[in-house]
């Protein structure tokens, strides 16, 4: 293991033109010792946690190119060549003889020993309850962050967001390996359950549906236990490929399902439906926005800090929002909403409410502002 570790601290870290991204880590403060007059690292120590390709490597290794190389170790846990056992027997006297003060372990194995080091970074798809590491949530790519990788920002960005989703790694696949590698990708990080009940929930994008349901379905096509499959369905929602929406005032309600990238409807699935992967997209940026929303009926999203509904109408002109608010007038009056937002595609308009403000936004301009 010594012979391992040796080539991993000497090894040279590369990656290609790095795309800043909204959350990053922040640099380690340097200060001397007392008594021993060295100079040390004082930094936080993370827990960086997303979905397969998310990211996650990138930002560590942009984060440790700005750091004295022989200050850290990069260890990627799924390297085979680990013995575990051997790991943390060796890992400390070895970190420690070489005064390595950042320590990160890339697809952290839960069963390698932690000890007290300057900083540690691990990066998983689950949370781990790590009380000194403070955890960073790293979804894909949001429309800001996705333009960064636009050779220029014009009308067809939207469209090339559409196509490609929200991974960085789409950027570099053709155009027809796409659908092949992400399902590649998703088989290898996921279960076989897990994955089967992905699949379905791309069928299912936006609209409401509970474990039971997905159960009832499978169970049809594979021999699998009521209590695997929950299980398993729980397993998404902690990993975030899968997101849940609640009902406004009714938690016990089924909630909507939702995919972490939009990408993922048509890789896993043949089923075509442009609504309700326009409103899977509005979701996921309101979701990286961290604003606390609710679904109703006949109403995609309300928000009620800001007592603001959001409207899901990529097609649609004055006189369907007209409708529309004609459809939700009962709650607009009963929770006095102040203000109505029709995303849209290209559509602009400001329509007139005697209580509320109505207004025709695209997505483009609502993903980019305030």
């Amino acid at each position: 293991m010594e012979i391992l570790l040796e080539e991993l601290y000497k090894h040279d870290l590369l990656i290609e033109k790095y795309h800043q991204r909204k959350v990053f880590l922040e640099e380690p403060i340097f200060k001397t010792a007392p008594q021993k007059g060295k100079t040390v690292a004082s930094a936080k120590s993370y827990q960086i946690i997303g979905i397969t390709q998310s990211g996650k490597t990138k930002l560590i290794k942009h984060y440790l190119l700005s750091l004295k190389k022989s200050s850290y170790l990069y260890i990627d846990c799924n390297d085979i060549r680990l013995d575990i056992q051997a790991l943390n027997i060796s890992l400390e006297p070895f970190c420690n003889r070489h005064a390595i003060e950042i320590l990160v372990l890339d697809n952290y194995d839960p069963s390698i020993r932690l000890f007290p080091i300057a900083q540690l970074i691990i990066t998983s798809e689950i949370s781990y309850p790590i009380d000194f590491l403070e955890p960073i949530f790293l979804y894909p790519l949001d429309y800001e962050e996705f333009l960064a990788y636009e050779h220029k920002y014009d009308s067809s960005a939207l469209n090339h967001f559409f196509k490609l989703g929200g991974l960085p790694c789409m950027h570099k696949i053709s155009q027809d390996e796409r659908n092949i590698t992400i399902q590649k990708l998703l088989r290898y990080a996921l279960e076989s359950t897990e994955f089967d009940i992905l699949c379905f929930c791309a069928k299912m994008t936006a609209q409401k549906l509970s474990a039971f349901t997905v159960y009832e379905r499978l169970k049809n096509n594979r021999k699998i236990s009521k209590d695997k499959l929950y299980k398993s369905f729980e397993s998404l929602l902690q990993k975030r490929y899968i997101h849940q929406l609640e009902k406004l005032g009714h938690a016990k309600a089924t909630k909507k399902i939702y995919l972490c990238d939009i990408f993922f409807k048509s890789a896993l699935t043949v089923e075509k439906h442009f609504g309700r992967l326009f409103e899977n997209m509005i979701y996921l940026e309101l979701l990286k926005s961290a604003t606390q929303c609710y679904y109703d009926e006949h109403i995609d999203f309300y928000v009620p800090e800001r007592s603001e509904i959001i409207l899901s109408m990529p097609f649609s002109n004055e006189r369907n929002l007209f409708k529309k608010i004609e459809q939700i007038e009962a709650f607009i009056f009963s929770y006095q909403v102040k203000k109505i937002t029709a995303v849209t595609m290209n559509m602009e308009a400001k329509i007139s409410h005697p209580f509320s403000k109505v207004e025709m936004v695209p997505f483009d301009v609502w993903a980019l502002g305030d």
